[in-house]
C-alpha cells in the first residue's frame, strides 16, 4: 500500500460544487488546520468540470488544491464521473444506461449536490462511453498527480449501482459473453437452466427475478460486471498516475443490499489500497451494535489492509424518510458526546482514519444542515470542538503505538456465503420477506450482547478461524459444502442454523436432507420441515438449559450418529456431532432471526452457551455488558477499550483470561479503580471510553 503521510487521517468532504461559498474557503481551510484536520476529500464531478465539449473548467478545484497545500491539508480526489455533463447526455443519449424497460436513464439532480448530472452515468459496456470517460479521468489525473496537496483518489463513490444495473443492448452482449465463459457451450447452460430450446448464447435475454438458476446467474453477472467496470476506472487512472493512493469506500451493506445494488465489501476492498465505509447512525439507528457491525464488516472485507471511516456522522439530519417516527436521540440530533462515542467506537473496531460527509452543511437541497460538525456558516460548534480534540489526540506522538495496533481476531466467525444471500433475495421476489440482513445481524447482536467479539467471515476465508456460526445456510453449491466439510474434518467447530444446503447446485432441492453430504457432517436425517416465516415466529425450545427462541423455518431430525441436544414437540431440533477432528452443532430453526426481533435474555444466554460449545474461554468478560469491550494488539502491548454508549456512568469489573497489568490510560473517559491479578475494576463515563495499555 502507498504510504499515507499523516499518522491518523482526520477530516471531511469539503467541496461539492457549489457548496461551500467561495468567499469562505480560505477561512474554512485555516480553521480546519487549526482544529487538527489533515485531509479533505472533494467531489470532482465530470458534469461540473467539462462544461462544454472539450472545455474544462478547473478553476474552483485548482483553488481547493492551492489552499490545501498552503494549510498542510492533503487531498483525496473523489472521481464522480457518473455525474455526467448535461450536454453529453443530450448529444449521446445512446451511451446512457438503460432501465429494465429499455428507457435511457437521463441525468437528474441528486440528493447530495444541487449540481445535476446524476443517474449512474454512462454505460461502460459501450466502447464509445469508455473513450469519453477515459478522457476525463486521464485529464483529471494528469492535472493533479504531481500537486503537493495530492494524496490520492476515491473511486466509485460508495461502491454500488444505486438505482439498479444497466439493461441496454451492450450490457446484454456482455451478459451473453459472461454466460459463455461460465458454461462453455449452450448445451451445458440449457441443462443448468432446465431450458431446452436455446441454440446459441446470443438468443438469451434478461429475465425477471425468480427462484431459478437463470436469475442467480443474472445477479452474479450484474455484480461481476459492476466491479469489472469499477476496476476499469482504477486502471484508467493508474495509466496516468500510478504513484498516488487508490481508495474506495462502501456502505457496509454486503448483507443488506448485495443483490439489489451490488454492495460487496470483500470485492470492493480487494480492488484498492485503502478501503472505507459510510455509516451515519441517523440513517440506520443509534443502537451500538449497528456501528460496531458496520466497522466490523468493513474490517472483514479489508482483509488486513488499513481501512477508515470514510463518512462518519458529525451533525444532525432533518426531514428524511428514514427518520419518520424515530426519537431525537436515535441519531437524529447529535451533540458533542455523540461525536465522541461514535469516533471512539469506530477507532476501537480498527478504523484508522475518520472523515465526515460534510465539513459544514450544504446550503441547498433536502440534505441541508446534515451530517457536519461545523455550523451552516462554517463557525465552530461543541461538536466540531470535540472532533478537533479527537483529531489532535489521534495524531499525537503518544498515541502512535495505539493507532498502529490492530483489533485482535474474534474468537468466532459469522459465516457469509454469497449464494445464501442470493437465495434470500430471490425468495423475497415470491412475496416472502428478505430476512437475510436481519438474520446475519441477529447472530452478530447475540454475541455482541455477550461481549463476545464475532467477526464476519467470507466462505473463501474460513481457514482463518477455528469456530464458525452459520446463520441462514439454506443454499450452498457443492463446492462450498465440500469446503465446509473439509474445514470441520480438519478440526473446525461449526454451529449451523436450519436447513443447511437445502437448495444445492442450480438452486435445486436435495432429495436427501441435509443435502450435499451434510447429513454425514451433522449426523442427522431430516424428519420434518416447514417453511412458514410469516407464522413461525416463536419456536420455543430448551438449549443448553436456556429457553431459546427461533423463527422462520423449522427442521426436525432423526439422529444418525449425532447426539440429540434439544427437542421441539418431542422431535429433535438440535444435535451435535463429531466429524473427523472437528465437531458440529445443528439447530433446526433461525435462532438469529428471532433474536434480532426480540433480543430476550434467555436466547442471549443460549448464545453464550453456544460459544462455550466451541471449547474456548472468552478473552475477557465484563460484569455489565452494556459496557462494550474490545482489545487491540501492537508490538509488545495490548490495549483494552471500554466503551460506554449509554447515558449513565457505569462501574464494571473486567475479567481478563490472562494475568495483566494496567499501564498508561490513553483516553481518560473514566478511571481505573483497582487492579488485581486478571481483574480490572473501572468506571466508564457516559458516552465515553476508557483506553488502557495492558501488559501481560
Amino acid at each position: 500500500m502507498k504510504e499515507v503521510p499523516m499518522h491518523f487521517p482526520y477530516g471531511a468532504v469539503y467541496f461539492r460544487k457549489s457548496n461551500p461559498p467561495r468567499e469562505d474557503w480560505e477561512r474554512d481551510y485555516k480553521r480546519a488546520a487549526e482544529d487538527g484536520y489533515n485531509i479533505f476529500r472533494h467531489w470532482f464531478m465530470w458534469g461540473s468540470i467539462e462544461i462544454a465539449p472539450g472545455v474544462f473548467d478547473w478553476e474552483d478545484y485548482d483553488r481547493q488544491m492551492e489552499l490545501a497545500a498552503k494549510y498542510g491539508i492533503k487531498t483525496i480526489i473523489a472521481e464522480i464521473s457518473h455525474s455526467i455533463p448535461e450536454w453529453l447526455a443530450a448529444k449521446y443519449p445512446e451511451l446512457l444506461q438503460s432501465d429494465a424497460s429499455g428507457k435511457p436513464k437521463y441525468p437528474k439532480t441528486g440528493f447530495s449536490s444541487v449540481t445535476g448530472g446524476f443517474n449512474q452515468g454512462l454505460c461502460l459496456d459501450k466502447s464509445a462511453a469508455r473513450e469519453l470517460n477515459a478522457v476525463f479521468l486521464a485529464k483529471l489525473a494528469e492535472r493533479y498527480r504531481d500537486h503537493p496537496a495530492m494524496l490520492g483518489y476515491d473511486v466509485q463513490n460508495e461502491c454500488n449501482f444505486g438505482e439498479g444495473p444497466c439493461y441496454c443492448a451492450d450490457t446484454l452482449t456482455a451478459y451473453q459473453a459472461w454466460l459463455k465463459e461460465k458454461y462453455g457451450d449452450i448445451k451445458t447452460l440449457n441443462k443448468a437452466w432446465h431450458k431446452y430450446s436455446y441454440t446459441s448464447f446470443d438468443e438469451i435475454r434478461f429475465t425477471e427475478y425468480f427462484f431459478y438458476q437463470e436469475s442467480a446467474d443474472l445477479i452474479a453477472f450484474q455484480h461481476d460486471n459492476f466491479y469489472k467496470n469499477m476496476k476499469w476506472k482504477i486502471d484508467t487512472i493508474c495509466k496516468t498516475d500510478s504513484k498516488n493512493l487508490m481508495s474506495a469506500h462502501g456502505i457496509a451493506s454486503s448483507f443488506r443490499s448485495r443483490e439489489q445494488n451490488g454492495a460487496d465489501d470483500w470485492t470492493s476492498a480487494g480492488l484498492v489500497e485503502l478501503y472505507g465505509f459510510t455509516w451515519v447512525p441517523c440513517r440506520h439507528g443509534n443502537e451500538p451494535w449497528r456501528l460496531f457491525s458496520a466497522a466490523d464488516v468493513t474490517r472483514a472485507g479489508s482483509r488486513g489492509k488499513k481501512f477508515w471511516h470514510a463518512e462518519a456522522q458529525g451533525g444532525h439530519l432533518w426531514l428524511q424518510p428514514q427518520l419518520k417516527g424515530r426519537p431525537a436521540d436515535d441519531g437524529r440530533v447529535a451533540d458533542e458526546k455523540d461525536v465522541r462515542i461514535w469516533n471512539l467506537i469506530s477507532i476501537a473496531c480498527g478504523s484508522r482514519g475518520m472523515l465526515y460527509p460534510r465539513y459544514r452543511p450544504l446550503l441547498d437541497g433536502p440534505l441541508f444542515g446534515a451530517f457536519a460538525p461545523y455550523e451552516m456558516d462554517g463557525s465552530r460548534t461543541p461538536r466540531s470542538e470535540m472532533a478537533s480534540k479527537i483529531a489532535k489526540w489521534a495524531n499525537a506522538s503518544g498515541q502512535k503505538e495505539l493507532i498502529e495496533s490492530v483489533p485482535v481476531k474474534g474468537q468466532i466467525g459469522i459465516l457469509f456465503v454469497p449464494e445464501c444471500s442470493n437465495a434470500a433475495f430471490l425468495h423475497s421476489q415470491s412475496g416472502n420477506e428478505n430476512c437475510f440482513f436481519r438474520i446475519m445481524s441477529g447472530a452478530y447482536q447475540a454475541f455482541f450482547d455477550n461481549n463476545i467479539q464475532a467477526d464476519f467471515v467470507h466462505v473463501d476465508h474460513i481457514d482463518d478461524y477455528q469456530a464458525l456460526y452459520f446463520p441462514y445456510p439454506v443454499s450452498l453449491t457443492s463446492s462450498h459444502a465440500d469446503k465446509i466439510k473439509s474445514w470441520v474434518k480438519q478440526g473446525g467447530t461449526l454451529i449451523c442454523e436450519a436447513c443447511p444446503g437445502y437448495f444445492g447446485d442450480n438452486l435445486r432441492v436435495g432429495q436427501v436432507q441435509p443435502n450435499l453430504g451434510l447429513d454425514e457432517l451433522f449426523g442427522v436425517a431430516q424428519k420434518h420441515v416447514e417453511f412458514m416465516p410469516d407464522i413461525l415466529t416463536d419456536i420455543i425450545f430448551t438449549l443448553f438449559g436456556m429457553e431459546a427462541g427461533g423463527e422462520g423455518f423449522l427442521q426436525l431430525y432423526e439422529c444418525k450418529g449425532g447426539n440429540a441436544l434439544s427437542f421441539y414437540k418431542e422431535n429433535v431440533i438440535a444435535a451435535s456431532n463429531v466429524y473427523g477432528k472437528g465437531k458440529t452443532l445443528l439447530i433446526g430453526t433461525f435462532l438469529s432471526g428471532r433474536y434480532a426481533r426480540k433480543s430476550d435474555s434467555e436466547t442471549a444466554g443460549a448464545f453464550r452457551k453456544i460459544f462455550d460449545f466451541t471449547g474456548q474461554e472468552p478473552v475477557l468478560t465484563v460484569s455489565d455488558n452494556t459496557i462494550r469491550a474490545r482489545i487491540s494488539s501492537g508490538g509488545n502491548n495490548r490495549y483494552l477499550w471500554l466503551l460506554n454508549p449509554g447515558n449513565v456512568d457505569k462501574t464494571v469489573n473486567v475479567f481478563m483470561a490472562e494475568t495483566c497489568n494496567c499501564g498508561e490510560i490513553l483516553w481518560k473517559g473514566g478511571a481505573v479503580i483497582s487492579t488485581e491479578s486478571n481483574t480490572i475494576r473501572a468506571v466508564v463515563n457516559a458516552r465515553d471510553a476508557l483506553i488502557i495499555r495492558v501488559k501481560k
